[in-house]
């Protein structure tokens, strides 16, 4: 535990990146996330996007500059996330590589960073898939069925993974899988070991991809593993251990899809106030009734108050102090606060909300996955209620 001062900055921090990211989102209009919705699954990725991104240095900003990325605290990469969703653009599409990266920078050897993360930050390799969820555990992480069973030098891969997004589009995979059966282990979180899967070469030897057609273009697919072999170097940090490694990058997702929600809720929060002041119905602007203002208004308060925790959540996490607590209530409340500031927006907006030139739909359904993933809000609750308040756990 570091003894390093948590401050906490209230003003708007990091002025010059919010206005270089929000620049170039302006190459990216609502047109162009329109448009890769009418593709197919496999070819509705926002490449371009991420190119652009990657190109300039901020899919790389929490990679240390010894391998080649900016060496931003998590608060930075946070508004460059913020950022890109205030504009209308979504940032899911390249988020995981700022978080499962750290697994790499944490847990792996000297060899895997300098291996790695060079090639990570340049965009010579991408890392966007994270292979954790199941079909038959969900949340419940510990009871996952994928194993590795060693061979020779390396492993063997059978399982399979579910909503797995963007493994069409990444060339490397940060995989959960057991190396020990779970009838074998003292607590069910010990035996889970992590891996990190070169996609391209397993899928010659029985790995399968397939696509989901899903509501929201988040490029999520299945991943099927049929006794596919991996080096015994693909392995991060200590056989068994892999739980605790996955926690501990955890906080940094909490933190960094908490920015996203707030961003979105700002995009909300802009497009409802203007469209309050400008749409004139019985004489009059429909943001002088109440029924408008008060909506707006109160998710305008939640807004506020969730953006408050996750710039605690993100101050407590760079300046390496516990904030599991802290992560998960900025996760919580800051998608409760963009959704109903969608809520809030899509009602102004009335029928007009539905159609698809507005793109308020669009983020609407974004903001409804972020209500479900990437954890379920009842497993914050129950956090919170074991953790922190000492109640019974409840499972």
């Amino acid at each position: 535990m570091s003894d390093q001062p948590v401050t906490m900055d209230l003003e708007e921090d990091y002025p010059e990146i919010r206005e270089q990211v929000a620049k170039l989102c302006e190459d990216f209009p609502g047109e162009y996330w329109r448009n890769l919705e009418n593709q197919p699954p496999s070819g509705s990725y926002p490449t371009e996007f991420i190119e652009a991104l990657t190109e300039a240095g901020y899919l790389a900003a929490l990679i240390p500059e010894e391998y080649g990325g900016a060496g931003l605290p998590i608060r930075g990469g946070a508004v460059i996330l913020e950022t890109i969703n205030r504009t209308g653009c979504s940032a899911s599409p390249g988020h995981a590589q700022m978080y499962t990266m750290g697994t790499i920078l944490r847990h792996g050897s000297k060899e895997q960073k300098k291996h790695y993360l060079p090639k990570i930050a340049s965009g010579e390799l991408r890392l966007q898939a994270f292979g954790v969820t199941e079909p038959t555990t969900g949340s419940d992480t510990t009871q996952i069925k994928t194993r590795a069973d060693k061979q020779g030098n390396g492993y063997v891969i059978n399982g399979q993974k579910v909503w797995t997004s963007r493994a069409q589009h990444s060339d490397l995979m940060l995989l959960l899988a057991r190396t020990t059966p779970a009838d074998e282990v003292e607590k069910r979180t010990h035996g889970i070991s992590t891996f990190l899967i070169d996609l391209q070469e397993a899928q010659k030897h029985g790995c399968e991809i397939r696509p989901i057609d899903a509501m929201v273009n988040h490029n999520t697919c299945e991943v099927f593993f049929d006794n596919v072999p991996i080096p015994g170097d693909a392995l991060i940090g200590e056989e068994g251990r892999g739980f605790r490694y996955i926690l501990d990058g955890m906080n940094a997702e909490r933190c960094l899809t908490a920015s996203e929600a707030i961003g979105n809720g700002r995009y909300f929060l802009e497009r409802a106030v203007a469209y309050a002041n400008e749409r004139v119905v019985f004489s009059r602007p429909i943001g002088q009734n109440q029924g408008i203002q008060f909506p707006i208004a109160r998710a305008y308060a939640e807004l506020e108050a969730a953006e408050l925790m996750v710039r605690k959540a993100t101050a407590l996490f760079d300046a390496g102090r516990p904030c599991g607590a802290e992560a998960n209530m900025a996760r919580l409340l800051s998608a409760e606060a963009a959704w109903n500031m969608g809520e809030a927006c899509f009602s102004t907006h009335g029928g007009f909300a539905f159609a698809r030139e507005y793109d308020i739909e669009r983020k609407w359904r974004e903001s409804r996955l972020a209500r479900t993933a990437p954890i379920s809000p009842n497993l914050i609750l129950s956090f919170i209620a074991q953790h922190v308040l000492g109640l019974p756990r409840s499972y």
